[in-house]
């Protein structure tokens, strides 16, 4: 189904190439994850960001938890090919842990801070122990 696109994409020798995803109004860094050949062929298909998650070896959507979608906006591939920036649409926070970005922590004086607020408590959103 993907047009001679994909063939410009140098997946790793695991298959999956990393994606970093971009708030489109902000130009706010949200999160990295992975895709597989699915996952990106599903990502320029349907307008919902999909990633292959590494852990739980299986193909996972955006929000399909939290309801925390993640809406295209546009695709690019990098100059290597060997990555891709997925810019979007936010519905409310990326990060599981409660942070709009999974990069909510910055280095000061040697130590790893957090300096982004939670916008969200994610016990109510996942339960108790999960996560995604």
């Amino acid at each position: 189904m993907a047009g001679s696109w994909m063939e410009e994409v140098r997946f790793g020798k695991d298959g999956l190439v990393p994606a970093i995803v971009q708030e489109g109004a902000s130009g706010r860094v949200l999160m990295l994850g992975y895709m597989n050949r699915e996952a990106l062929e599903l990502t320029a298909t349907k307008g919902r960001v999909y990633f292959w998650s590494r852990s739980r070896g299986e193909l996972w959507c955006k929000g399909e938890t939290s309801g925390h979608v993640q809406r295209v906006m546009e695709i690019r591939l990098d100059c290597d090919g060997d990555a891709v920036l997925v810019r979007v649409e936010q519905e409310v926070a990326a990060c599981h842990t409660g942070h709009q970005s999974c990069f909510f922590r910055g280095l000061e004086q040697g130590s790893w801070l957090e300096l982004d607020p939670l916008v969200f408590d994610p016990e109510e959103v996942y339960g108790q122990g999960e996560t995604g």
